[in-house]
């Protein structure tokens, strides 16, 4: 039964012509199942859900081993989910069992490596290399492929808010797909709603005589214009004289820095200590 363009039901007496013939028109992806499978249950749709998304990028097969038990025994099935990639009539790799969706998707990306896997590479470089408007360039063109794509998405986000582009950013957040990565893109919010304050003006009109609130804007106007440090230095001054300033939104703004520039960036590694020391 053919569930979708790309995703069908496959059985012994069509294996062959199903699988290992159009496995040398594009990589098909066969997956071992079976309905009282729990964690067939949690993989399948994964697996539906990328095919989906890769819109061709490779073929998924279904295998129901209790319909099709000749086929668990002929390549060696001992435990389900089991998913074997095949290309040119071979298997090419293979894994066993409810693995996670960052982990199914590092592996459909070796198997059957698309275009917008290609541009993913490029801006994942961009990225590290703090080349952020190139970076954002590219990665509008990978989701214009794969609009759900998470990587490519907080991506996005990461080089948008090293603009100072908050609002863009936080219409991203805001939509997030699901995934292990929403997480990481959480952690961005309170920066992204900040400097998305700073592009509509807010703080300009800041009297001087609230000093902390006029530190705190100028950070703000800071991290929009890319002066990290500096920006930290003022949001750390803040904390010094009001823990509680704003419930601590200059915190998780700092928190929000360090998830953007990464754990092993020096920035992150030196403020961390110093918030770490006024906090504590």
């Amino acid at each position: 039964m053919t569930i979708s363009e790309f995703i069908f039901d496959t059985a012994e007496a069509t294996f062959e012509s199903d699988v290992v013939n159009r496995s040398y028109e594009k990589p098909v992806i066969v997956d071992f199942w079976a309905p009282w499978c729990g964690p067939c249950r949690t993989l399948g749709p994964v697996l539906e859900g990328l095919a989906q998304e890769r819109g061709g990028a490779f073929l998924l097969a279904k295998v129901n081993v209790d319909e099709n038990p000749g086929l668990a025994v002929r390549f060696g099935v001992q435990g389900i989910p089991a998913v074997k990639a095949y290309q040119n009539g071979e298997v090419i790799a293979q894994f066993t069992g409810a693995a996670p969706e960052r982990s199914v998707r590092d592996f459909i990306q070796r198997v059957a490596p698309g275009e917008a896997d290609t541009v993913l590479s490029e801006a994942a470089s961009l990225l590290a290399t703090r080349h952020w408007e190139q970076a954002e360039e590219r990665l509008r063109v990978a989701l214009d492929s794969q609009p759900h794509n998470p990587a490519a998405t907080l991506g996005l986000v990461r080089a948008l808010i090293a603009q100072g582009k908050g609002d863009a950013a936080l219409a991203f957040i805001e939509d997030f797909p699901a995934s292990s990565e929403i997480v990481a893109a959480q952690q961005l919010q309170p920066l992204a709603k900040l400097l998305a304050e700073v592009e509509c003006g807010n703080g300009n009109d800041v009297d001087e005589v609230d000093m902390l609130e006029a530190q705190y804007w100028q950070s703000a106007r800071l991290l929009a214009r890319g002066q990290h440090a500096a920006a930290m230095d003022g949001l750390l001054e803040v904390l010094r004289q009001d823990k509680g300033f704003r419930k601590g939104e200059p915190r998780l703004v700092i928190l929000g820095v360090f998830a953007l520039l990464g754990d092993d960036d020096p920035l992150t590694r030196q403020y961390r200590d110093e918030l770490a020391g006024i906090l504590f």
